[in-house]
């Protein structure tokens, strides 16, 4: 995205209250997408999400559900948020500027706690895809290696020992819609191949310093092909324990749980580490653990945002959904 368009999309920021992040995500990041009728998609992280949504009813209220801006208020937009869906509420086709925009609100701990832990795999499946930040007074971009590092470890995790990079990118595009129910009847079927097809070079930009970095530790051979790196892994237990030392501890605690733990003195300290007996045993029991999470996060957020958003709202994003999914089958 050139400096010119992102200085007019950074303007939605001017007219609302203050923001600690500020990301774009989803199909406006295209290079060859020119609609100008695409719903703009952001995520908002605040410190507190109370106190925000109070601030935006005032200044904003005909970004909300009329209920909700009228006899709710900006705690019972929070409570469904955090108790309901994931920690994200968002106002959706929502005009400003001649164009059509989505903002999703959270709150700036829940947002770094997906990133590193993957406890609702929400937010973090967001970050592992291309997004332009337009704020990060929190070095989030920085923490967010860390999700990076994790995706391109579940990702080899579940494929094989010859493969391309964009075999890996859609892998990796591929485990936050993993158990995502919308993907039954609400999403175009070509979505994964859609997106890394048209990010290829910003997934690029994103991962090849984390495959450069697997290469250093014999994790992967990297070669050059005529548009793309060729690469090769090693899919013995010795790499697989190393792929799985990088995911997430939530995730780990979990194999643990139903593969079993044993322990190990690492720098003097005892470290618990899952047992591994088979590379596929352990892909089957990761990629089990991601798909609950993702089904969970992906019911919880649409029963949320049928409430917050209003009825006539939810219906006129359900069917734009489910237009394009029917689409991608016809």
């Amino acid at each position: 995205m050139d400096n010119q368009k992102k200085e007019e999309l950074s303007g939605l920021l001017t007219i609302l209250p203050s923001v600690e992040f500020c990301c774009i995500y989803g199909s406006s990041l295209h290079p060859s997408n020119h609609d100008e009728m695409c719903m703009i998609d952001y995520i908002l992280g605040v410190r507190d999400p109370v106190e925000w949504h109070s601030e935006n009813l005032k200044m904003n209220s005909s970004h909300y559900a009329s209920w909700m801006a009228y006899l709710g208020g900006a705690k019972l937009i929070t409570e469904i948020a955090d108790e309901i869906g994931v920690g994200v509420h968002f106002n959706p086709f929502v005009s400003w500027n001649s164009k059509t925009v989505k903002y999703g609100v959270v709150r700036m701990h829940d947002l770094i706690e997906d990133i590193l832990h993957w406890d609702r795999f929400y937010l973090s499946g967001r970050l592992q895809k291309p997004v332009n930040i337009l704020a990060d007074s929190l070095d989030v971009q920085h923490i967010n290696s860390f999700n990076l590092r994790a995706a391109t470890s579940a990702a080899l995790l579940l494929l094989s020992s010859n493969l391309t990079e964009e075999d890996l990118y859609a892998k990796i595009c591929s485990l936050s819609y993993i158990g995502d129910v919308r993907m039954l009847f609400a999403e175009d079927r070509h979505k994964v191949k859609k997106i890394v097809e048209g990010q290829f070079n910003l997934f690029r930009t994103m991962y090849n310093p984390i495959l450069e970095e697997f290469a250093e530790k014999d994790l992967l051979r990297l070669s050059s092909g005529v548009s793309q790196l060729n690469i090769s892994q090693d899919c013995g237990l010795r790499a697989t324990k190393s792929l799985i030392s990088h995911l997430p501890s939530a995730v780990r605690s979990r194999m643990g749980m139903k593969l079993g733990e044993q322990e190990r003195m690492l720098s003097g300290r005892i470290i618990h580490e899952v047992v591994i007996r088979s590379r596929e045993e352990a892909a089957e029991c990761m990629q089990k653990i991601l798909r609950r999470r993702v089904m969970v996060a992906s019911m919880r957020q649409a029963v949320s945002g049928i409430l917050t958003v209003g009825g006539l709202r939810a219906s006129r994003y359900l069917a734009d959904k489910m237009r394009k999914a029917w689409k991608s089958w016809t």
